[in-house]
């Protein structure tokens, strides 16, 4: 019987590349975004390499949304075995006293709400299966150990993130619910060009930072996706070898 995987941001980015490493490694993907286009164009590729795909559009700070999004994977595919809270946006590079509160919380609720509603449903579900159980793996991103200037609202949520994650892991035991934490760093997607781009036009910015391509870091989440359940990778940190995280260069 096949695995079944939930990717969340699966339309673009680490979401999309995790959803294509899972399907090579054996998983049927629930794919779930706010746009339907892209997800489809992801679910096409995961068809051609042999794996059933379900295409659910999802604003995940909606809470009837993310149970509506569970409730159509136990419809189509009757369980869940692997989470990966990918979902995320980055807040405009500003100081703090320049940012809208609004910005703030659209942060929280996408970030770190986001993240709570998704995996609240998929505990209770991965308790009521049989057999029971699964894994929960959090997008954590190097802003959880260590900020970037100006990015207080993505590096509060993914610090909180870290939290939840710990959390979630020692309650997890009695329902044999792995949870873990990727922390991602420079990984080329569209949200880093974005990124990138912004800092380059700022006064005095320094050179584009070095990044890696995207596939590595889905490669680590299929890897933390592929152990069974009485083997857990709780933190794990995949970056690009030269970027400036790792003390002063």
């Amino acid at each position: 019987m096949p695995k079944i995987a939930l990717v969340t941001g699966a339309g673009s980015g680490i979401g999309a590349a995790a959803a294509l490493e899972l399907a090579r490694g054996g998983f049927d993907l629930v794919l779930a975004g706010r746009r339907p286009g892209p997800l489809e164009d992801v679910a096409g590729e995961v068809r051609a390499l042999g794996r059933e795909a379900l295409c659910v559009p999802t604003d995940v700070t909606d809470e009837a949304q993310v149970e509506a999004l569970f409730a159509a994977t136990v419809a189509r595919f009757g369980r869940l075995d692997l989470l990966f809270n990918n979902a995320g946006l980055f807040a405009r590079g500003v100081e703090i006293d320049a940012l809208p509160v609004e910005e703030w919380r659209r942060s929280v609720d996408v970030n770190l709400t986001g993240a709570f509603l998704c995996a609240r449903a998929a505990w209770g579900l991965m308790k009521r299966q049989d057999p029971k159980g699964g894994r929960i793996v959090n997008n954590g991103s190097i802003s959880a150990q260590t900020p970037r200037p100006n990015s207080a609202p993505y590096t509060a949520t993914k610090h909180a993130i870290t939290g939840l994650t710990k959390a979630l892991a020692l309650d997890g035991r009695a329902h044999d619910i792995a949870v873990g934490q990727i922390d991602i760093g420079n990984a080329e997607t569209e949200m880093l060009r974005a990124l990138n781009a912004a800092r380059a036009d700022a006064p005095g910015a320094p050179p584009p930072q070095p990044t890696m391509d995207v596939v590595h870091a889905a490669r680590a989440v299929a890897h933390m996706a592929s152990l069974p359940l009485d083997a857990n990778v709780l933190f794990m940190t995949v970056m690009a070898t030269k970027m400036p995280f790792v003390g002063r260069g």
